[in-house]
């Protein structure tokens, strides 16, 4: 049986920001943990955690809808103290809404073991609350120039 996470939180920063800290790999060691990643349909997203066991995430980008949804694979290779979640077995969705004076970020995990949905989700939490510490001091999207996927086309 598979269960489903969903976590909501309101970020004070622009779409445009928060979307760069997944598709960034600079930006995204700020707050889940050095990474190599290809932000595109079908690139690959592997991501060192910075803490615990130092596990590695490994997936792929399925859908990327500039400032406004990314969905890739999620999993973790065998290491001991990782969540027993292969590679690219699991899926997650980041949708971005203005919201105010920033953006208010859903995130939502699909296909996860039982056993593992309690602590996917406290992970997630303490991850998205880095994301938030990290986003809101003001770091600008204008010092980049934009990526694939990053001209209002969807990819």
């Amino acid at each position: 049986m598979s269960r489903t996470i969903e976590q909501t939180l309101h970020i004070r920063a622009r779409p445009e920001t928060v979307w760069r800290f997944f598709t960034d790999p600079a930006r995204l060691a700020r707050w889940w943990g050095t990474a190599e990643l290809d932000a595109g349909p079908g690139g690959i997203l592997q991501v060192a955690m910075h803490e615990g066991p130092r596990p590695v995430m490994r997936g792929r980008f399925v859908e990327l809808v500039p400032y406004e949804r990314l969905v890739f694979t999620f999993g973790w290779e065998a290491t001991p103290g990782a969540p027993d979640i292969p590679p690219e077995s699991s899926r997650v969705e980041v949708t971005l809404t203005p919201d105010g004076d920033g953006t208010e970020l859903t995130l939502r995990h699909s296909d996860l073991p039982t056993v593992l949905e309690e602590e996917t989700g406290d992970g997630w939490a303490h991850l998205l609350h880095r994301l938030a510490e990290t986003a809101e001091p003001g770091d600008q999207p204008l010092d980049q120039a934009p990526g694939p996927c990053e001209e209002g086309e969807r990819c």
